[in-house]
Formats: C-alpha cells, structure tokens, sequence
C-alpha cells in the first residue's frame, strides 16, 4: 500500500523520498514500536490511547521515545492532508527514529472467512506492539493460502487467541458475547476495549472444541472497527448477526461522539 505522506524525524515529504539509515535496528531486527490510528475526516480516533499503548511497549522494550516529538509529526502531516478519511502508522526504531505515514484505508470484503492457523505467543513480548509482525503476516497468508480471508490464531493446545491484527470476538447459542482473555497473552487492543464498554462482551477461555458452537462473531480493530466473520473452517455463520450489528453500531456511535 503506497503511503500519501511520510514523515521522518520531523521532515514531512514524499513517501518515496522518505528515508532511515539502511544500519537501524528497527529495520534489520524489527527492534522498534508502532502504532496505527485511524483517521475520520482529517481527525484521528483514541489518539490519546494509542500514545500511551505506544509508551508502554516502548518501556517494555526498553526504548526510548519522545512522545511530544512524535505528537509533532503526527500534527504536521495531518494539517499538510487536511480533512481525509485515512490511516496514521507511527513507528519508532531502536535507532530513535521517527516515522509517520499517512496511509489510504485498504478494501475490505463485507464479511470474513476464518481458518485457524496454530500459533504459539512469545510471552517475553507480552504488552509490546512491536514492529516484528513476521509471523503475524505468515499466519495470514497462510489462511489465505487455504482460501479464506484471514488466519484465526489458535495454540498448540487448543486455546482460541486473535487474528493476526485484530480482536476476535464471538457469541454462543444463547446469544452472550465474548472473547479471549488477555491472561492467554493476547493484544490489548484499543478497539477491544471500546467493544467491550458498548457490548459488554465478557472475557472467556476459549478453545477450537467451542467454535462448532458458535452463532456469530466478529473481527475488530483500529482499521476494521466491527468485522462480521460468515465462516470459520466449515463452520457456517450468520453474517452479521444481531449482536455483531449492535456492536457495530455502538463503536460508529461512541467514535462519533468522541471526534464531535
């Protein structure tokens, strides 16, 4: 996906003219953070809480960040973008520096198709939003590869986790919503605690025997908000069902309200 602005230490231009040193460890070893903040008419959503996730993962990583600098750049591309529909990817390498990309929003299909894919946590990355995110793509192409849209993570064990960028979120027969626990070293994600407010979703252990009981579910993320999911494996879903369309519509209405 090409990038319609950039900013590299302060310096907004032209993507393809945006450049770090080929030597960052940010680039040779993934050794870095990032973010990404989606943008509503020129404003971004929970900007003041994907700051502070950054600064968590930084501190976890032991890496050191100017948050105030990096606020800097995030303003100054967009006041040169103006009112667009768009994405904010902040990264920030083990060599201190700072990018900004402004980022189109991708296509996406109106409803997903599930594969699980098994997937083991590195629990030493535990509350890190780190830029390696290797295994994360394989585990989609992988899915891909076997014709749905996108991987469901799933441990050696059995245990249900995430896709490899967003939330996983689920309802049972009796219609409660729920989803996997952070206890099983999966993201805080940011857009999972806004779903959780308006649903009240409950956390649950979750493992593959549950998903053939399953009557609906949902991805959710930054860029995706509520994502209805119409098949995992063979298991055939209802697409958007009545608590998917409620969620979706109460995180629409609280992004809403926050960017009023």
């Amino acid at each position: 996906m090409c990038a319609l602005l950039a900013c590299v230490d302060g310096v907004v231009g032209e993507p393809a003219q945006a450049q770090i040193p080929v030597t960052d460890e940010g680039l040779l070893r993934g050794d870095g953070v990032f973010e990404v903040v989606r943008v509503y008419g020129g404003r971004p959503f929970a900007m003041d809480e994907h700051v502070r996730r950054m600064a968590g993962s930084a501190a976890n990583l032991r890496l050191e960040i100017d948050l105030g600098a990096l606020q800097g750049d995030v303003d100054a591309v967009l006041t040169q973008a103006g009112p667009v529909d768009a994405a904010i990817r902040m990264l920030v390498t083990r060599a201190g520096h700072r990018v900004v990309l402004l980022e189109p929003l991708k296509e996406l299909p109106a409803t997903l198709a599930l594969a699980t894919i098994t997937y083991s946590p590195t629990r030493i990355m535990d509350g890190i939003k780190s830029l390696s995110y290797g295994a994360n793509m394989l585990a989609s192409r992988l899915a891909k590869e076997r014709g749905a849209d996108e991987a469901l993570l799933v441990t050696p064990h059995g245990r249900v986790l995430e896709a490899p960028t967003c939330s996983f979120f689920y309802a049972l027969g009796d219609g409660a919503l729920f989803t996997p626990p952070l206890e099983d070293h999966i993201l805080d994600s940011i857009t999972r605690r806004h779903v959780l407010a308006v649903t009240g979703a409950q956390e649950r252990v979750t493992t593959t025997d549950d998903l053939a009981g399953i009557s609906e579910a949902f991805l959710a993320s930054t860029l995706r908000e509520v994502h209805p999911v119409h098949r995992i494996e063979e298991h055939v879903l209802e697409a958007p069902g009545p608590q998917t369309s409620a969620a979706a519509a109460g995180v629409a209405e609280r992004i809403r309200a926050a960017l009023a």
